[in-house]
């Protein structure tokens, strides 16, 4: 796993990340982590769903895509 050293971080997000660790009874270290996790992924999650809207817009405009690695063998196969 890799290591980050964040230097000239604000002293209020220090603390905020603080008093977060303490409440939910863990390390500043474990906060950080989990913090910087969970964006991470709700980030992934965000971009997941767009790309799920965005294919079922394109199937109600144009019904369902066909697969189209047949067509494309063909034309390699026509060109040499």
């Amino acid at each position: 796993m890799a290591e980050v050293k964040i230097r000239r971080l604000p002293d209020w997000v220090v603390a905020h990340h603080k008093r977060n660790a303490e409440r939910a009874g863990r390390s500043l270290e474990e906060e950080l982590r989990q913090f910087l996790t969970h964006e991470a992924l709700a980030k992934r999650d965000r971009l997941w769903k767009r790309l799920a809207e965005t294919r079922a817009r394109i199937r109600k405009r144009h019904g369902a895509l066909t697969d189209s690695t047949a067509d494309i063998r063909e034309e390699r196969e026509r060109l040499g």
